[in-house]
Protein backbone atom coordinates (compact mmCIF):
# COMPACT_ATOMS: atom_id res chain seq x y z
CA UNK A 1 0.00 0.00 0.00
CA UNK A 2 2.86 2.36 0.90
CA UNK A 3 4.64 1.60 -2.40
CA UNK A 4 1.40 2.25 -4.31
CA UNK A 5 0.96 5.59 -2.57
CA UNK A 6 4.54 6.64 -3.38
CA UNK A 7 4.06 5.61 -7.02
CA UNK A 8 0.89 7.67 -7.27
CA UNK A 9 2.59 10.75 -5.77
CA UNK A 10 5.51 10.46 -8.22
CA UNK A 11 3.06 10.09 -11.12
CA UNK A 12 1.19 13.22 -10.05
CA UNK A 13 4.43 15.20 -9.80
CA UNK A 14 5.58 14.08 -13.25
CA UNK A 15 2.17 14.88 -14.72
CA UNK A 16 2.31 18.31 -13.12
CA UNK A 17 5.72 19.04 -14.66
CA UNK A 18 4.49 17.84 -18.06
CA UNK A 19 1.36 19.99 -17.80
CA UNK A 20 3.43 23.04 -16.86
CA UNK A 21 5.80 22.48 -19.77
CA UNK A 22 2.98 22.07 -22.24
CA UNK A 23 1.30 25.25 -21.03
CA UNK A 24 4.40 27.38 -20.63
CA UNK A 25 4.30 30.78 -22.34
CA UNK A 26 0.57 30.57 -23.01
CA UNK A 27 -0.17 33.87 -21.30
CA UNK A 28 -0.07 36.96 -23.52
CA UNK A 29 2.14 38.73 -21.02
CA UNK A 30 2.64 39.50 -17.33
CA UNK A 31 -0.09 42.15 -17.31
CA UNK A 32 -2.21 40.38 -19.96
CA UNK A 33 -2.30 43.66 -21.90
CA UNK A 34 -1.73 41.84 -25.18
CA UNK A 35 -1.86 43.17 -28.71
CA UNK A 36 -3.65 40.41 -30.56
CA UNK A 37 -2.23 39.77 -34.02
CA UNK A 38 -4.28 38.85 -37.12
CA UNK A 39 -4.47 35.07 -37.56
CA UNK A 40 -1.79 33.63 -39.86
CA UNK A 41 -2.65 32.65 -43.42
CA UNK A 42 -1.95 28.95 -43.99
CA UNK A 43 -2.05 28.89 -47.80
CA UNK A 44 -0.65 31.15 -50.50
CA UNK A 45 -0.11 31.17 -54.26
CA UNK A 46 3.66 30.76 -53.77
CA UNK A 47 4.85 27.15 -53.54
CA UNK A 48 7.65 26.09 -51.21
CA UNK A 49 9.76 25.30 -54.28
CA UNK A 50 9.27 28.81 -55.66
CA UNK A 51 10.08 30.36 -52.28
CA UNK A 52 13.30 28.34 -52.10
CA UNK A 53 14.24 29.40 -55.64
CA UNK A 54 13.64 33.09 -54.93
CA UNK A 55 15.06 33.29 -51.41
CA UNK A 56 17.69 36.04 -51.23
CA UNK A 57 19.28 38.32 -48.66
CA UNK A 58 17.85 41.78 -49.37
CA UNK A 59 19.22 44.85 -47.64
CA UNK A 60 17.33 47.70 -49.34
CA UNK A 61 13.63 48.40 -48.76
CA UNK A 62 10.97 50.81 -49.90
CA UNK A 63 10.19 53.73 -47.63
CA UNK A 64 6.79 52.24 -46.86
CA UNK A 65 5.32 50.82 -43.65
CA UNK A 66 4.62 47.14 -43.16
CA UNK A 67 1.11 46.11 -42.20
CA UNK A 68 0.21 44.40 -38.95
CA UNK A 69 -0.95 41.42 -41.02
CA UNK A 70 2.50 41.12 -42.64
CA UNK A 71 4.22 41.36 -39.25
CA UNK A 72 1.84 38.72 -37.91
CA UNK A 73 2.75 36.34 -40.73
CA UNK A 74 6.51 36.82 -40.30
CA UNK A 75 6.37 36.25 -36.54
CA UNK A 76 4.21 33.17 -36.98
CA UNK A 77 6.71 31.81 -39.51
CA UNK A 78 9.49 32.30 -36.96
CA UNK A 79 7.89 30.62 -33.93
CA UNK A 80 4.16 30.18 -34.48
CA UNK A 81 2.18 27.30 -32.99
CA UNK A 82 1.31 24.60 -35.53
CA UNK A 83 -0.10 21.71 -33.54
CA UNK A 84 -0.43 19.83 -30.28
CA UNK A 85 -0.96 23.05 -28.37
CA UNK A 86 2.78 23.77 -28.34
CA UNK A 87 4.55 22.45 -31.48
CA UNK A 88 6.01 25.28 -33.56
CA UNK A 89 7.00 26.16 -37.10
CA UNK A 90 10.67 25.48 -36.28
CA UNK A 91 12.01 22.32 -34.61
CA UNK A 92 13.59 22.50 -31.16
CA UNK A 93 15.87 19.99 -29.46
CA UNK A 94 13.75 18.07 -26.98
CA UNK A 95 10.83 20.42 -27.71
CA UNK A 96 12.30 22.82 -25.13
CA UNK A 97 11.70 25.96 -27.26
CA UNK A 98 14.24 28.25 -25.56
CA UNK A 99 13.88 31.02 -28.14
CA UNK A 100 12.10 34.31 -27.67
CA UNK A 101 11.25 36.59 -30.57
CA UNK A 102 11.32 40.36 -30.11
CA UNK A 103 10.10 42.99 -32.54
CA UNK A 104 11.50 46.49 -32.95
CA UNK A 105 8.71 48.31 -34.78
CA UNK A 106 9.45 51.60 -36.50
CA UNK A 107 6.95 51.95 -39.31
CA UNK A 108 4.20 49.38 -38.90
CA UNK A 109 0.57 50.29 -39.57
CA UNK A 110 -1.49 50.04 -36.39
CA UNK A 111 1.56 49.48 -34.19
CA UNK A 112 3.23 52.37 -32.32
CA UNK A 113 7.04 52.48 -32.57
CA UNK A 114 8.32 50.35 -29.69
CA UNK A 115 9.99 47.12 -28.63
CA UNK A 116 7.60 44.18 -28.35
CA UNK A 117 7.80 40.55 -27.26
CA UNK A 118 6.06 37.85 -29.29
CA UNK A 119 3.98 35.21 -27.49
CA UNK A 120 3.43 32.21 -29.80
CA UNK A 121 0.61 30.51 -27.86
CA UNK A 122 -1.64 33.55 -27.90
CA UNK A 123 -0.18 34.87 -31.18
CA UNK A 124 0.13 38.29 -29.63
CA UNK A 125 2.62 41.01 -28.80
CA UNK A 126 3.48 42.44 -25.41
CA UNK A 127 4.49 46.10 -25.35
CA UNK A 128 7.88 46.38 -23.64
CA UNK A 129 9.48 49.75 -24.36
CA UNK A 130 8.23 52.81 -26.27
CA UNK A 131 10.25 54.45 -29.01
CA UNK A 132 11.83 53.90 -32.41
CA UNK A 133 15.09 52.04 -31.77
CA UNK A 134 16.06 51.23 -35.35
CA UNK A 135 18.97 53.68 -35.38
CA UNK A 136 20.18 52.40 -32.00
CA UNK A 137 20.05 48.82 -33.25
CA UNK A 138 21.86 49.85 -36.43
CA UNK A 139 24.68 51.30 -34.32
CA UNK A 140 24.79 48.06 -32.33
CA UNK A 141 25.14 46.27 -35.69
CA UNK A 142 28.18 48.38 -36.64
CA UNK A 143 26.14 50.88 -38.65
CA UNK A 144 24.39 48.48 -41.02
CA UNK A 145 21.90 50.56 -43.03
CA UNK A 146 19.48 47.67 -43.55
CA UNK A 147 18.72 47.73 -39.82
CA UNK A 148 18.30 51.50 -39.72
CA UNK A 149 16.05 51.74 -42.79
CA UNK A 150 13.81 48.70 -42.34
CA UNK A 151 10.25 49.36 -41.10
CA UNK A 152 10.66 46.57 -38.55
CA UNK A 153 13.36 44.32 -37.13
CA UNK A 154 12.80 40.80 -35.82
CA UNK A 155 15.25 39.84 -33.08
CA UNK A 156 15.98 36.24 -32.05
CA UNK A 157 17.16 35.50 -28.51
CA UNK A 158 17.83 32.17 -26.84
CA UNK A 159 17.49 31.38 -23.14
CA UNK A 160 20.60 29.42 -22.17
CA UNK A 161 19.30 28.58 -18.69
CA UNK A 162 16.16 27.00 -20.12
CA UNK A 163 18.20 24.82 -22.49
CA UNK A 164 21.07 23.94 -20.15
CA UNK A 165 18.76 22.33 -17.61
CA UNK A 166 18.33 19.53 -20.15
CA UNK A 167 21.36 19.67 -22.45
CA UNK A 168 24.17 21.22 -20.41
CA UNK A 169 27.23 22.15 -22.47
CA UNK A 170 25.45 21.35 -25.75
CA UNK A 171 22.83 24.05 -25.11
CA UNK A 172 24.39 26.82 -27.20
CA UNK A 173 24.82 24.47 -30.17
CA UNK A 174 21.16 23.50 -30.08
CA UNK A 175 19.97 27.08 -29.65
CA UNK A 176 22.06 28.25 -32.62
CA UNK A 177 20.68 25.41 -34.75
CA UNK A 178 17.13 26.34 -33.76
CA UNK A 179 17.62 29.99 -34.66
CA UNK A 180 18.83 28.92 -38.10
CA UNK A 181 15.64 26.92 -38.67
CA UNK A 182 13.47 29.85 -37.58
CA UNK A 183 15.39 32.41 -39.63
CA UNK A 184 15.03 30.33 -42.81
CA UNK A 185 11.29 30.18 -42.16
CA UNK A 186 11.20 33.98 -42.07
CA UNK A 187 13.19 34.14 -45.31
CA UNK A 188 10.76 31.83 -47.11
CA UNK A 189 7.69 33.54 -45.68
CA UNK A 190 9.08 36.90 -46.78
CA UNK A 191 9.24 35.65 -50.37
CA UNK A 192 5.53 34.87 -50.40
CA UNK A 193 4.77 38.35 -49.00
CA UNK A 194 7.09 40.12 -51.47
CA UNK A 195 9.08 41.39 -48.50
CA UNK A 196 12.84 41.62 -48.29
CA UNK A 197 14.89 40.51 -45.30
CA UNK A 198 18.43 39.56 -44.36
CA UNK A 199 20.05 37.77 -41.45
CA UNK A 200 22.31 40.09 -39.46
CA UNK A 201 24.86 38.24 -37.38
CA UNK A 202 27.37 41.04 -36.78
CA UNK A 203 26.33 42.95 -33.68
CA UNK A 204 27.37 43.86 -30.16
CA UNK A 205 25.44 41.39 -28.05
CA UNK A 206 25.52 43.55 -24.94
CA UNK A 207 24.27 46.65 -26.76
CA UNK A 208 21.31 44.82 -28.29
CA UNK A 209 20.40 43.36 -24.88
CA UNK A 210 20.59 46.85 -23.38
CA UNK A 211 18.19 48.21 -26.01
CA UNK A 212 15.78 45.35 -25.28
CA UNK A 213 16.23 45.73 -21.50
CA UNK A 214 17.24 42.08 -21.20
CA UNK A 215 18.94 41.20 -17.92
CA UNK A 216 18.71 37.39 -17.85
CA UNK A 217 20.92 34.76 -19.46
CA UNK A 218 19.55 35.33 -22.96
CA UNK A 219 21.85 35.13 -25.97
CA UNK A 220 21.11 37.39 -28.95
CA UNK A 221 21.28 35.18 -32.03
CA UNK A 222 20.07 37.11 -35.08
CA UNK A 223 18.48 40.33 -36.19
CA UNK A 224 16.31 40.27 -39.32
CA UNK A 225 15.29 43.66 -40.72
CA UNK A 226 12.24 43.44 -42.98
CA UNK A 227 10.68 45.78 -45.51
CA UNK A 228 8.85 45.90 -48.80
CA UNK A 229 10.90 45.36 -51.93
Amino acid sequence: MKKLLITMIVAVLIAGEFFAACHADRRPGPDSNAIKLPPPVLKSSVSIEEALQKRRSIRSYKNEPLTLKEISQLLWAAQGITGGGRLRTAPSAGAVYPMTIYLAAGKVEGLPPAIYKYYPHSHSLEFLKPGDFRENLSEACYGQSSVKNAPAIIIFAGNLDKMSSKYGTKSLNFICQESGHAAQNVYLQAVSLNIGTVVVGAFEDGEVKKILNLTGNEKILYLMPAGKI
